[in-house]
Protein backbone atom coordinates (compact mmCIF):
# COMPACT_ATOMS: atom_id res chain seq x y z
CA UNK A 1 0.00 0.00 0.00
CA UNK A 2 1.37 3.42 -0.99
CA UNK A 3 0.79 6.76 0.76
CA UNK A 4 1.13 9.94 -1.30
CA UNK A 5 0.84 13.71 -0.88
CA UNK A 6 0.59 13.77 2.91
CA UNK A 7 -0.38 17.09 4.43
CA UNK A 8 -1.26 18.24 7.94
CA UNK A 9 -3.83 20.83 6.81
CA UNK A 10 -7.50 20.24 5.99
CA UNK A 11 -7.69 17.49 3.42
CA UNK A 12 -9.75 14.88 1.71
CA UNK A 13 -8.54 11.30 1.45
CA UNK A 14 -8.59 9.34 -1.81
CA UNK A 15 -8.01 5.58 -1.93
CA UNK A 16 -7.57 3.61 -5.14
CA UNK A 17 -7.56 -0.19 -4.84
CA UNK A 18 -6.72 -3.13 -7.09
CA UNK A 19 -9.13 -5.94 -7.87
CA UNK A 20 -8.02 -9.57 -7.73
CA UNK A 21 -8.18 -12.93 -9.45
CA UNK A 22 -8.61 -15.83 -7.05
CA UNK A 23 -6.97 -18.83 -8.68
CA UNK A 24 -7.93 -21.49 -6.13
CA UNK A 25 -8.45 -22.41 -2.51
CA UNK A 26 -5.90 -25.01 -1.49
CA UNK A 27 -7.12 -27.21 1.37
CA UNK A 28 -10.78 -27.80 2.07
CA UNK A 29 -10.05 -31.15 3.69
CA UNK A 30 -8.82 -30.14 7.13
CA UNK A 31 -7.02 -33.32 8.18
CA UNK A 32 -3.74 -31.42 8.53
CA UNK A 33 -5.29 -29.05 11.07
CA UNK A 34 -5.65 -26.13 8.67
CA UNK A 35 -8.13 -25.20 5.96
CA UNK A 36 -8.48 -22.70 3.14
CA UNK A 37 -5.20 -21.22 1.95
CA UNK A 38 -5.10 -19.91 -1.57
CA UNK A 39 -3.30 -18.32 -4.47
CA UNK A 40 -4.29 -15.29 -6.50
CA UNK A 41 -3.09 -12.06 -8.04
CA UNK A 42 -3.89 -8.36 -7.68
CA UNK A 43 -4.98 -6.55 -10.84
CA UNK A 44 -4.46 -2.94 -11.89
CA UNK A 45 -7.95 -2.80 -13.41
CA UNK A 46 -10.73 -2.62 -12.42
CA UNK A 47 -10.49 -1.04 -9.00
CA UNK A 48 -12.38 0.90 -6.37
CA UNK A 49 -11.64 4.61 -6.11
CA UNK A 50 -13.27 6.58 -3.33
CA UNK A 51 -12.78 9.93 -1.66
CA UNK A 52 -13.79 10.96 1.84
CA UNK A 53 -13.72 14.25 3.70
CA UNK A 54 -14.95 15.25 7.12
CA UNK A 55 -17.77 17.81 7.28
CA UNK A 56 -19.49 19.95 9.90
CA UNK A 57 -22.80 18.19 9.22
CA UNK A 58 -23.90 15.18 11.24
CA UNK A 59 -24.32 11.98 9.25
CA UNK A 60 -22.78 10.04 6.41
CA UNK A 61 -23.45 11.24 2.88
CA UNK A 62 -22.77 8.71 0.09
CA UNK A 63 -22.50 9.37 -3.64
CA UNK A 64 -21.69 7.02 -6.50
CA UNK A 65 -21.64 3.24 -6.82
CA UNK A 66 -23.03 0.72 -4.30
CA UNK A 67 -24.20 3.42 -1.91
CA UNK A 68 -26.10 1.10 0.44
CA UNK A 69 -23.15 -1.27 0.88
CA UNK A 70 -20.68 1.59 1.32
CA UNK A 71 -22.96 3.13 3.95
CA UNK A 72 -23.11 -0.19 5.78
CA UNK A 73 -19.31 -0.44 5.79
CA UNK A 74 -18.95 3.16 6.97
CA UNK A 75 -21.44 2.69 9.80
CA UNK A 76 -19.68 -0.51 10.90
CA UNK A 77 -16.34 1.30 11.08
CA UNK A 78 -17.68 4.41 12.83
CA UNK A 79 -19.61 2.35 15.38
CA UNK A 80 -16.57 0.20 16.16
CA UNK A 81 -14.44 3.24 16.99
CA UNK A 82 -17.34 5.19 18.53
CA UNK A 83 -16.85 8.05 16.08
CA UNK A 84 -19.23 10.89 15.25
CA UNK A 85 -20.62 10.31 11.72
CA UNK A 86 -19.75 13.52 9.87
CA UNK A 87 -18.29 12.55 6.49
CA UNK A 88 -18.97 12.74 2.78
CA UNK A 89 -18.04 9.63 0.81
CA UNK A 90 -17.90 9.50 -2.97
CA UNK A 91 -17.37 6.21 -4.84
CA UNK A 92 -15.84 7.33 -8.12
CA UNK A 93 -14.80 3.99 -9.64
CA UNK A 94 -15.94 0.49 -8.79
CA UNK A 95 -15.41 -3.22 -9.42
CA UNK A 96 -18.29 -5.26 -10.88
CA UNK A 97 -20.12 -7.01 -8.07
CA UNK A 98 -20.58 -10.80 -7.70
CA UNK A 99 -18.39 -11.75 -10.68
CA UNK A 100 -15.28 -13.14 -8.93
CA UNK A 101 -13.07 -10.04 -8.78
CA UNK A 102 -13.26 -9.40 -5.03
CA UNK A 103 -15.38 -6.24 -5.10
CA UNK A 104 -16.71 -6.50 -1.54
CA UNK A 105 -13.36 -6.71 0.21
CA UNK A 106 -11.87 -3.85 -1.80
CA UNK A 107 -14.80 -1.52 -1.10
CA UNK A 108 -14.82 -2.44 2.60
CA UNK A 109 -11.10 -1.81 3.01
CA UNK A 110 -11.19 1.37 0.93
CA UNK A 111 -13.94 2.81 3.15
CA UNK A 112 -12.10 1.75 6.30
CA UNK A 113 -8.76 3.18 5.16
CA UNK A 114 -10.28 6.50 4.11
CA UNK A 115 -12.15 6.90 7.38
CA UNK A 116 -9.06 5.95 9.37
CA UNK A 117 -7.04 8.66 7.64
CA UNK A 118 -9.76 11.27 8.12
CA UNK A 119 -10.20 10.48 11.83
CA UNK A 120 -6.51 9.89 12.55
CA UNK A 121 -6.78 6.20 13.44
CA UNK A 122 -3.57 4.20 13.18
CA UNK A 123 -4.14 0.49 12.50
CA UNK A 124 -3.00 -1.96 9.87
CA UNK A 125 -5.03 -3.33 6.96
CA UNK A 126 -5.58 -6.69 8.63
CA UNK A 127 -7.17 -5.06 11.65
CA UNK A 128 -9.50 -3.14 9.35
CA UNK A 129 -10.39 -6.40 7.58
CA UNK A 130 -11.36 -7.95 10.92
CA UNK A 131 -13.55 -4.97 11.79
CA UNK A 132 -15.25 -5.05 8.40
CA UNK A 133 -15.70 -8.84 8.44
CA UNK A 134 -13.52 -9.64 5.44
CA UNK A 135 -10.90 -12.31 4.72
CA UNK A 136 -12.48 -15.09 6.78
CA UNK A 137 -11.77 -17.76 4.16
CA UNK A 138 -9.57 -16.32 1.42
CA UNK A 139 -6.75 -13.97 2.33
CA UNK A 140 -6.09 -12.92 -1.28
CA UNK A 141 -8.25 -9.79 -1.31
CA UNK A 142 -6.82 -8.41 1.93
CA UNK A 143 -3.24 -9.11 0.81
CA UNK A 144 -3.98 -7.58 -2.61
CA UNK A 145 -5.06 -4.34 -0.93
CA UNK A 146 -2.07 -4.53 1.41
CA UNK A 147 0.68 -4.92 -1.19
CA UNK A 148 -0.47 -6.35 -4.50
CA UNK A 149 1.42 -8.98 -6.51
CA UNK A 150 0.98 -12.72 -6.77
CA UNK A 151 -0.14 -13.95 -3.35
CA UNK A 152 0.00 -17.23 -1.44
CA UNK A 153 -1.87 -17.30 1.87
CA UNK A 154 -1.74 -19.90 4.64
CA UNK A 155 -5.39 -20.39 5.54
CA UNK A 156 -6.72 -20.95 9.06
CA UNK A 157 -6.34 -23.40 11.92
CA UNK A 158 -9.17 -25.93 11.87
CA UNK A 159 -10.97 -27.93 14.53
CA UNK A 160 -12.86 -27.47 17.77
CA UNK A 161 -11.81 -24.22 19.42
CA UNK A 162 -9.66 -23.21 16.43
CA UNK A 163 -10.01 -20.27 14.03
CA UNK A 164 -12.56 -22.26 12.02
CA UNK A 165 -14.67 -25.24 13.01
CA UNK A 166 -16.51 -25.67 9.71
CA UNK A 167 -16.12 -25.00 5.99
CA UNK A 168 -17.50 -21.56 5.11
CA UNK A 169 -17.08 -18.92 2.37
CA UNK A 170 -15.42 -15.64 3.36
CA UNK A 171 -18.60 -13.59 3.72
CA UNK A 172 -19.98 -15.97 6.35
CA UNK A 173 -16.78 -16.67 8.26
CA UNK A 174 -15.67 -14.68 11.30
CA UNK A 175 -12.07 -15.90 11.17
CA UNK A 176 -9.23 -13.38 10.98
CA UNK A 177 -7.54 -12.82 7.61
CA UNK A 178 -5.16 -15.63 6.65
CA UNK A 179 -1.40 -15.11 7.04
CA UNK A 180 0.61 -14.11 3.99
CA UNK A 181 3.12 -16.85 3.11
CA UNK A 182 4.58 -15.41 -0.09
CA UNK A 183 4.24 -12.40 -2.36
CA UNK A 184 5.89 -12.10 -5.77
CA UNK A 185 5.86 -9.28 -8.30
CA UNK A 186 4.84 -10.41 -11.78
CA UNK A 187 6.40 -8.84 -14.90
CA UNK A 188 4.59 -5.81 -16.31
CA UNK A 189 4.31 -7.45 -19.73
CA UNK A 190 2.38 -10.46 -18.39
CA UNK A 191 -1.25 -9.64 -19.06
CA UNK A 192 -4.51 -11.22 -18.04
CA UNK A 193 -7.29 -11.05 -20.60
CA UNK A 194 -10.47 -10.87 -18.55
CA UNK A 195 -13.90 -11.90 -19.78
CA UNK A 196 -17.01 -11.36 -17.68
CA UNK A 197 -19.79 -13.09 -19.65
CA UNK A 198 -23.24 -11.77 -18.90
CA UNK A 199 -24.66 -15.01 -17.57
CA UNK A 200 -26.43 -15.60 -14.31
CA UNK A 201 -23.99 -16.21 -11.49
CA UNK A 202 -25.09 -19.49 -9.97
CA UNK A 203 -23.14 -19.45 -6.72
CA UNK A 204 -23.25 -16.61 -4.20
CA UNK A 205 -24.88 -15.74 -0.91
CA UNK A 206 -26.55 -18.53 1.04
CA UNK A 207 -26.22 -20.96 -1.87
CA UNK A 208 -22.44 -20.56 -1.60
CA UNK A 209 -22.71 -21.76 2.01
CA UNK A 210 -24.67 -24.80 0.81
CA UNK A 211 -21.98 -25.58 -1.78
CA UNK A 212 -19.31 -25.63 0.94
CA UNK A 213 -21.49 -27.90 3.09
CA UNK A 214 -22.26 -30.27 0.22
CA UNK A 215 -18.80 -30.72 -1.28
CA UNK A 216 -16.48 -30.37 1.71
CA UNK A 217 -14.33 -31.97 2.86
CA UNK A 218 -12.43 -32.40 -0.39
CA UNK A 219 -10.42 -35.63 -0.52
CA UNK A 220 -6.90 -35.51 0.90
CA UNK A 221 -5.62 -37.00 -2.37
CA UNK A 222 -6.98 -34.04 -4.36
CA UNK A 223 -5.53 -31.55 -1.89
CA UNK A 224 -2.11 -33.22 -2.06
CA UNK A 225 -2.18 -33.12 -5.86
CA UNK A 226 -3.09 -29.44 -5.88
CA UNK A 227 -0.45 -28.58 -3.28
CA UNK A 228 2.21 -30.29 -5.35
CA UNK A 229 1.22 -28.30 -8.44
CA UNK A 230 1.42 -25.03 -6.51
CA UNK A 231 4.74 -25.83 -4.87
CA UNK A 232 6.48 -27.49 -7.82
CA UNK A 233 4.90 -25.75 -10.82
CA UNK A 234 3.22 -22.43 -9.99
CA UNK A 235 5.81 -20.95 -7.63
CA UNK A 236 8.92 -22.03 -9.57
CA UNK A 237 7.39 -20.70 -12.79
CA UNK A 238 6.89 -17.31 -11.17
CA UNK A 239 10.39 -17.17 -9.68
CA UNK A 240 11.99 -18.28 -12.97
CA UNK A 241 9.74 -15.97 -15.04
CA UNK A 242 8.38 -18.95 -16.99
CA UNK A 243 5.01 -17.72 -18.25
CA UNK A 244 4.36 -20.91 -20.21
CA UNK A 245 4.88 -23.05 -17.12
CA UNK A 246 2.60 -20.82 -15.06
CA UNK A 247 -0.12 -20.92 -17.70
CA UNK A 248 -0.04 -24.71 -17.93
CA UNK A 249 -0.24 -25.01 -14.13
CA UNK A 250 -3.19 -22.62 -13.88
CA UNK A 251 -5.06 -24.59 -16.54
CA UNK A 252 -4.32 -27.87 -14.74
CA UNK A 253 -5.73 -26.47 -11.49
CA UNK A 254 -9.20 -26.09 -13.08
CA UNK A 255 -9.79 -29.85 -12.82
CA UNK A 256 -8.55 -30.39 -9.26
CA UNK A 257 -10.03 -30.08 -5.77
CA UNK A 258 -12.52 -27.37 -4.89
CA UNK A 259 -11.71 -25.43 -8.08
CA UNK A 260 -13.08 -28.38 -10.06
CA UNK A 261 -16.36 -27.98 -8.16
CA UNK A 262 -16.43 -24.22 -8.81
CA UNK A 263 -15.95 -24.83 -12.54
CA UNK A 264 -18.55 -27.61 -12.69
CA UNK A 265 -21.19 -25.26 -11.24
CA UNK A 266 -20.70 -22.66 -13.99
CA UNK A 267 -22.81 -21.85 -17.02
CA UNK A 268 -21.76 -23.92 -20.06
CA UNK A 269 -20.48 -20.78 -21.80
CA UNK A 270 -18.01 -20.23 -18.96
CA UNK A 271 -16.68 -23.79 -19.16
CA UNK A 272 -16.41 -23.59 -22.94
CA UNK A 273 -14.57 -20.26 -22.71
CA UNK A 274 -11.96 -21.69 -20.32
CA UNK A 275 -11.30 -24.61 -22.68
CA UNK A 276 -11.22 -22.34 -25.74
CA UNK A 277 -8.80 -19.82 -24.20
CA UNK A 278 -6.43 -22.47 -22.82
CA UNK A 279 -6.26 -24.26 -26.18
CA UNK A 280 -5.77 -21.08 -28.21
CA UNK A 281 -3.85 -17.82 -27.78
CA UNK A 282 -3.43 -17.98 -23.99
CA UNK A 283 -0.66 -19.76 -22.11
CA UNK A 284 -3.32 -20.84 -19.66
CA UNK A 285 -6.85 -19.99 -18.55
CA UNK A 286 -9.17 -20.43 -15.62
CA UNK A 287 -12.06 -19.30 -13.48
CA UNK A 288 -11.66 -16.64 -10.80
CA UNK A 289 -13.31 -17.60 -7.52
CA UNK A 290 -16.93 -18.68 -8.17
CA UNK A 291 -16.97 -16.75 -11.46
CA UNK A 292 -18.29 -16.09 -13.94
CA UNK A 293 -15.06 -14.18 -14.65
CA UNK A 294 -12.64 -16.13 -16.85
CA UNK A 295 -9.00 -15.13 -17.34
CA UNK A 296 -6.37 -15.99 -19.93
CA UNK A 297 -2.64 -15.38 -19.47
CA UNK A 298 -0.58 -13.85 -22.31
CA UNK A 299 2.66 -11.93 -22.79
CA UNK A 300 2.80 -8.49 -24.39
CA UNK A 301 0.20 -5.86 -25.23
CA UNK A 302 -0.19 -6.96 -28.86
CA UNK A 303 -1.10 -10.51 -27.86
CA UNK A 304 -3.42 -9.18 -25.17
CA UNK A 305 -5.21 -6.94 -27.67
CA UNK A 306 -5.45 -9.79 -30.16
CA UNK A 307 -6.96 -12.17 -27.62
CA UNK A 308 -9.44 -9.52 -26.43
CA UNK A 309 -10.80 -9.25 -29.99
CA UNK A 310 -10.99 -13.02 -30.35
CA UNK A 311 -12.86 -13.38 -27.06
CA UNK A 312 -15.30 -10.68 -28.13
CA UNK A 313 -15.94 -12.62 -31.35
CA UNK A 314 -16.36 -15.78 -29.30
CA UNK A 315 -19.17 -14.13 -27.35
CA UNK A 316 -20.81 -12.66 -30.45
CA UNK A 317 -20.83 -16.02 -32.21
CA UNK A 318 -22.63 -17.54 -29.22
CA UNK A 319 -24.96 -14.56 -28.83
CA UNK A 320 -23.72 -13.87 -25.32
CA UNK A 321 -23.07 -10.37 -24.03
CA UNK A 322 -20.15 -9.59 -21.78
CA UNK A 323 -17.23 -7.36 -20.91
CA UNK A 324 -13.74 -8.15 -22.21
CA UNK A 325 -10.53 -6.29 -21.40
CA UNK A 326 -6.91 -6.85 -20.47
CA UNK A 327 -4.88 -5.75 -17.49
CA UNK A 328 -1.65 -6.60 -15.73
CA UNK A 329 -0.60 -7.22 -12.14
CA UNK A 330 -0.84 -4.52 -9.52
CA UNK A 331 2.44 -4.92 -7.64
CA UNK A 332 1.94 -2.19 -5.02
CA UNK A 333 -1.53 -2.63 -3.54
CA UNK A 334 -3.90 0.21 -2.70
CA UNK A 335 -2.75 3.80 -3.09
CA UNK A 336 -3.71 6.40 -0.51
CA UNK A 337 -3.65 10.15 -1.19
CA UNK A 338 -4.24 13.10 1.09
CA UNK A 339 -5.29 16.10 -0.97
CA UNK A 340 -5.47 19.59 0.45
CA UNK A 341 -8.89 21.18 0.31
CA UNK A 342 -9.21 24.67 -1.19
Amino acid sequence: MIMKNLDKTDFKVVVKTPSRLHFTLIDLNGEAGRVDGGIGVALNYPGVKIEVNQTSCVGVKIEGFRKDLALNFAETFLKHYNLKPSVDIKIIEDIPEHVGLGSGTQLALAVAKCLAEVYGINADVRRFAEIMGRGGTSGIGVAAFEGGGFILDGGHSFGKGKQKESFLPSHFSKASPAPLLARYHLPEDWFFVICIPKVKRKVFGLYEVEVFKKYCPISAEEVCKLTRIILMKVLPSIVERDIEGLGLALTEIQSIGFKKIEVQLQHEIVKELIRWMSQGEAYGAGLSSFGPTVYGLVKGIKKAEKLVEKVKNFLVEREVKGEVFYTNTNNVGAEVFRIKLP
